[in-house]
């Protein structure tokens, strides 16, 4: 019997003990739910934040936050006309015309308005610092989003030269956030809070943001009541361990889920032996970090590429602030070998992250080449015959990541840079900006999963000036202007002399290095219908609602 297995049994006769007013971890048997593995932890509701983003969050709340779109299985967004619908009214410059569903509630029965979409808009958008977003790319865009507080409406105007090519990456799933719970919190008016949003800075608005940047935070003692749904599933608690467990919301306006309970839980270390006792039902984790995944008879095991890219990312500050020092340990990093254990191709992109097509190899200048195999000679050069020891960080357990860092540890150490690997569950972003790792490994944005949008065009942002998820605090205007380039222009031909024109850049100043693109594994029971493998940061989750297990 698995150890998984015996805290089940063990949690299930406490249960039993404890009665009708029993603990709030006593979700019900195996026989009525789902157990659902993911990446990453599960930190906020909020998956908009630096933090979230990079978090397990959007693989687990792609069908309780619901958006005029979703992604689909090869990462493309889906009109989703069950929330409403939108229309392009203008083109020169942009106008979208959004109309929210007339049916659509959220799960405590308040309506979901353009309310919502404002807060959306107001805290990516840049406009207001205090937000700690992840992505500000398309809203930034924007120039207004034309809302009367209370209404289904809003007129949505981007700015002149400004037509974001990727517009129906905006307000998707996980983006919109209930304006409402933010109001109520701060015992404030919806509407008075809209019109804030829609206005200059304000004491109101700081306010906003500190309430958005936390409230959603995920623990076991939270406030249902702050965590309303806006799809077929809503949360019903936090277990002890970090897993969430997600019922049908009766709110939900359109077909109910073909599963009444999910339990998402991150992956921890007996992952293999949750999968041989017949404890998981749907795994979605990066291909070996729990080394080699062996589906047992009754499973399934699909392999396949993820938009992310697996990098290091390099911290604003500390031993690596110094461009020769980043460039040293790029020099001795074995790119070619770490590709190689993980099967796949050597990356090179940095702005076109989301895609292997045409594009893939404009970014492969001809300095990328210097970086591939290890040359510790030219890394002791690059710093001058000077020791210098870098703290490359990780989520761990991760047997891949392990396996990257030790790669790493052996062919710099010639070079004179001692590397001290620091794997906890605890690492990501926030570690690389409180300075607690010099450098932090991972996918895009600092994410343990894909952490993609799907798109190029907001990808890239992770390396403009001042947005959330460019941890690395990178700042380029050269770079800047090509990345808001990328992200308004539709010819080929421009695209590829843009990324041309950056390679070189960022190849010299490496704020990032790229290593491989992060490989997906989906597991799942023969007799499990409707889970599909996605490459971008909602991974498996996106059609959650349409799982089942004939059983």
């Amino acid at each position: 019997m698995g150890v998984h297995r015996r805290r089940v049994l063990i949690a299930a006769a406490i249960c039993l003990l404890a009665g009708p007013l029993g603990l709030t971890g006593c979700w019900g048997g195996r026989a009525d739910r789902l157990e659902y593995v993911v990446d990453g932890a599960l930190v906020s509701y909020n998956t908009n934040t630096v933090v979230g983003a990079a978090s397990a969050g959007a693989q687990a709340f792609a069908r309780t936050f619901t958006g005029f779109g979703y992604h689909g299985p090869n990462g493309q967004v889906v009109a989703d006309n069950d929330f409403g619908t939108v229309a392009v009214v203008g083109r020169a410059p942009l106008v979208l015309d959004y109309e929210i569903a007339g049916e659509a509630v959220y799960s405590d029965d308040t309506p979901v308005t353009c309310d919502d979409m404002v807060l959306t808009w107001a805290a990516q958008s840049g406009r207001f610092p205090a937000f700690d977003a992840a992505n500000r790319a398309g809203y930034a865009d924007i120039v207004g989003v034309d809302c009367q507080p209370g209404e289904k409406k809003a007129r949505v105007s981007f700015g002149a030269d400004r037509n974001f090519v990727d517009y129906n990456e905006l307000f998707t799933a996980t983006a919109l956030m209930p304006a409402h719970v933010i109001a109520d919190d701060l015992g404030v008016d919806r509407g008075e809070m809209t019109m804030a949003l829609n206005g200059p800075d304000s004491p109101l608005v700081e306010q906003v943001a500190q309430s958005w940047n936390t409230i959603w935070d995920l623990h076991p003692d939270l406030d249902l009541t702050k965590f309303p749904s806006s799809g077929p599933y809503r949360i019903d608690g936090v277990d002890d361990d970090g897993a969430v467990l997600l019922v049908a919301n009766d709110r939900w306006w359109k077909a109910p889920p073909a599963t009444g309970k999910v339990r998402v839980s991150p992956q921890g270390a007996d992952i293999q032996d949750l999968v041989d006792d017949g404890d998981v039902d749907v795994v979605d984790v990066a291909t070996g970090s729990s080394g080699l995944l062996v589906a047992p008879d009754g499973y399934q095991k699909l392999e396949t590429p993820a938009d992310g890219i697996e990098q290091l990312i390099f911290a604003a500050g500390g031993p690596l602030a110094d461009v020769h020092a980043r460039r040293a340990l790029a020099l001795c990093t074995p790119r070619d070998v770490i590709a190689a254990n993980a099967g796949v191709p050597v990356a090179n992109a940095r702005l076109y992250t989301a895609f292997d097509d045409a594009f893939s190899g404009v970014e492969a200048a001809s300095e990328a080449g210097e970086f591939t195999p290890a040359n510790p000679d030219a890394a002791r050069a690059e710093l001058g015959d000077t020791p210098l020891t870098v703290r490359i960080g990780y989520r761990g357990p991760d047997a891949r990541l392990a396996a990257a860092v030790g790669e790493i540890t052996r062919a710099c150490a010639p070079a004179g840079i001692d590397v001290v690997a620091v794997a906890e569950p605890e690492v990501g972003p926030q570690t690389l900006r409180d300075g607690g790792i010099d450098v932090l490994l991972a996918s895009l944005g600092g994410a343990t999963g894909s952490g993609s949008t799907g798109s190029a065009a907001m990808d890239s942002y992770s390396l403009h000036a001042g947005n959330g998820n460019n941890l690395s605090g990178y700042a380029n205007g050269k770079v800047d202007f090509i990345i808001g380039a990328l992200a308004v222009t539709t010819s080929p031909t421009e695209r590829v002399r843009l990324l041309a024109d950056a390679a070189p850049v960022l190849w010299a100043d490496m704020p990032t290095l790229p290593l491989y693109r992060q490989q997906r594994t989906v597991l799942t029971p023969q007799k499990m219908y409707g889970v599909l493998a996605n490459p971008t940061r909602w991974g498996a989750g996106w059609n959650m609602d349409r799982w089942a297990l004939s059983r």
